[in-house]
C-alpha cells in the first residue's frame, strides 16, 4: 500500500481556499474537540506551545478520524526534528523563520527520501508506515509531503522570490507578528507599512504558483488577508478563544 493521499496539499494545488485554526493548548482532548469543528486544517504549534514529540504524536492520533488536516509547526528548521515528526505521521510541516533559498532547499531535502532528499529511512517501525503495513510507503511518500515555510522577517521578504523558486516548497506562510516586530511595529501588524508588505508578499507567492498563507486574529484582519489573496488562512487560536470566552463569562456573571 502507498502513502496516504495528502488531501490538504492536493487542495492547495487546485487553488482551493483552506480555512484553518491554531492548536496551542498542547492537549489531545482539546485537539480532538477542535477536530470536530470542520476546519480544513489545524496547526499543532510546536514552536510557541507546550509540545514535544510525544504530544504531537498523541494529537495526530486524536485527529486521525477528523476531516481537518494536521499541520505540524516545528520549533526550528532542523533535519532531526523534521525526520521525527514525519515518522510519527505528519504529512505537512510548517517551518518558522526561513530567510534564504539555501535554507528552503535544505528543508525540502529533509522532507524527502533519497534520491530526492536526505530523510532517514527509519520508518519501518513507526506510526507513519502503520508499523510496516504500508509496504510502498518509502517509494510514494515524497509526493505526499507538503512543506510550508514561514517568511516573517525583512530578510525573508527580501529573499522571497528566491525562496519561491525552490522546488519542494509548496506554500509560504507570512508571519504577521514577527514581521511587524522586525519592521519596527511590535504588536501592530495592522500598521500601513506592514499591511502593504503582507499584501505584496501574498501576491508574489500566488504569482509564483505557490500557496500563500497567514493567520488572522480579528475579523478585520481575516477579511483583509482574504482580500489580499491568502489561500490557507488560519482564523484563530484555541487558547485565545478559550481565554476570551471564560473571561467574558466571568465578567458577565461575577458580582
Amino acid at each position: 500500500m502507498p502513502a496516504p493521499l495528502n488531501l490538504f496539499k492536493a487542495a492547495l494545488k487546485r487553488g482551493e481556499t483552506q480555512i484553518g485554526y491554531w492548536l496551542n493548548l498542547g492537549d489531545a482532548n482539546a485537539a480532538e474537540l477542535v477536530g470536530t469543528a470542520g476546519f480544513d486544517w489545524l496547526v499543532l504549534d510546536g514552536e510557541h506551545a507546550p509540545y514535544d514529540l510525544k504530544t504531537i504524536r498523541e494529537q495526530l492520533v486524536a485527529l486521525e478520524t477528523s476531516s481537518s488536516h494536521p499541520v505540524v509547526r516545528i520549533p526550528i528548521g532542523a533535519d532531526w526534528i523534521i525526520k521525527q515528526v514525519l515518522d510519527v505521521g505528519c504529512q505537512t510541516v510548517l517551518v518558522p523563520m526561513v530567510e534564504s533559498a539555501d535554507a528552503a532547499r535544505a528543508l525540502a531535502a529533509a522532507c524527502r527520501y533519497p534520491p530526492d532528499g536526505v530523510r532517514g529511512m527509519g520508518g519501518a517501525g513507526s506510526r507513519v508506515t502503520q508499523f510496516s503495513a504500508l509496504a510502498d510507503y518509502v517509494t510514494t511518500a515524497n509526493d505526499q509531503i507538503c512543506l510550508l515555510v514561514q517568511v516573517e522577517t525583512r530578510a525573508g521578504v527580501t529573499a522571497l522570490d528566491e525562496i519561491l523558486a525552490v522546488k519542494g516548497v509548496d506554500g509560504v506562510f507570512i508571519g504577521p507578528a514577527d514581521l511587524s516586530a522586525d519592521m519596527g511595529y511590535p504588536g501592530n501588524s495592522a500598521a500601513p507599512e506592514v499591511a502593504e508588505t503582507i499584501k505584496d508578499c501574498l501576491a508574489r507567492i500566488k504569482a509564483a504558483g505557490k500557496a500563500p498563507g497567514i493567520l488572522g486574529l480579528s475579523d478585520s484582519a481575516i477579511e483583509q488577508y482574504r482580500e489580499f489573496g491568502a489561500q490557507f488562512l488560519a482564523v484563530g487560536i484555541d487558547s485565545v478563544t478559550l481565554a476570551r470566552t471564560v473571561r467574558a463569562h466571568a465578567a458577565r456573571w461575577k458580582c
